[in-house]
């Protein structure tokens, strides 16, 4: 007889061919994960945002003409130390303890917020803890001395730019500031000085006299861990100079350095205010030469 084949033992059977991939059953997402890790990254950016620097928006023209409307700056955070105005969006509580605590100096431009609301305002500082300051048709007296003021070339603010001039208030002001250049412009040329105070910062300044109440001001001491506030446009400008809320909106006199959340450092950029929701408008509406603009102060020649 002839004998079958044993094909089991011969051929062993090959093992099943494996799910296609498609059938695989895919990975479950750990959704807590990326949670954690969204919410890390967030902490990261509010820690930045609160103890190293955080941009800021020039929404008024208290500082003409060194800074315009549609301004935007980075703001260091720590030059004064750390205090309850560090933390983003204002959330801890008014406190007058500071970390690391350091003192302005004069000319630094500073962002502080009001006594009465949780806002941000940014000034110039003109007088330090000990000093004493009065303002005397439009000139600081500090410690019984004239700064000195120094009439220079007009600035010029282009009538075709609102946003540059604020609106309404600002162009009625200088309504009688117009001039009309060769190529046919427009703009206004308010009374503009180089004011140069004790360590040689030095700015411009515009003064058209619109308002004696803040032109005169009597002789106030600056209590220690304070600083005197003014704006650079100074008969439009709610700085130290105007009774804080609820008689006006300005600081209310000298106000506590730990009110202070730190100091402007550079413009990075300038919108005019023609721009839309769409950031393609925004290149036609940006400003030249102002991004890179440093916002230190000169240094007067010795």
């Amino acid at each position: 007889m002839s004998s079958v084949p044993d094909t089991l033992s011969d051929h062993p059977a090959e093992p099943p061919a494996p799910p296609p991939a498609t059938a695989r059953k895919r990975e479950r997402v750990d959704w807590l994960a990326e949670l954690r890790g969204l919410a890390l990254m967030l902490l990261a950016v509010l820690a930045f945002h609160s103890l190293v620097a955080k941009p800021f928006y020039i929404p008024s023209i208290s500082m003409l003409p060194n800074l315009q409307v549609g301004d935007r700056l980075i703001v260091s955070k720590y030059p004064y130390g750390w205090s309850w105005v560090s933390a983003s969006f204002h959330l801890l509580p008014r406190s007058t303890h500071r970390i690391m605590p350091a003192t302005p100096a004069y000319g630094d431009v500073v962002i502080v917020v009001p006594p009465d609301r949780a806002e941000d305002y940014i000034k110039r500082v003109v007088a330090l803890p000990g000093d004493r300051i009065a303002v005397a048709d439009g000139q600081i007296i500090l410690n019984g001395e004239p700064v000195p003021q120094e009439v220079v070339p007009p600035a010029r603010i282009p009538v075709a730019d609102q946003q540059f001039c604020g609106g309404a208030p600002c162009l009625a002001a200088f309504e009688g500031y117009r001039v009309t250049l060769a190529d046919g412009s427009q703009v206004y040329e308010p009374p503009t000085y180089r004011e140069t105070l004790p360590n040689g910062a030095t700015y411009l300044v515009i003064d058209d006299n619109a308002d004696g109440l803040l032109d005169n001001r009597p002789e106030v001491t600056v209590p220690e861990g304070h600083v005197f506030l003014m704006g650079d446009n100074r008969d439009h400008s709610a700085d130290s100079r105007a009774d804080a809320a609820p008689i006006g909106n300005g600081l209310g006199g000298p106000v506590p350095i730990a009110d202070v959340g730190g100091r402007a450092e550079l413009v990075t950029f300038s919108l005019d205010g023609s721009e839309g929701w769409n950031p393609l408008s925004w290149i036609p509406a940006l400003r030249s030469g102002r991004a890179g603009t440093s916002l230190r102060p000169d240094r007067a020649a010795p």
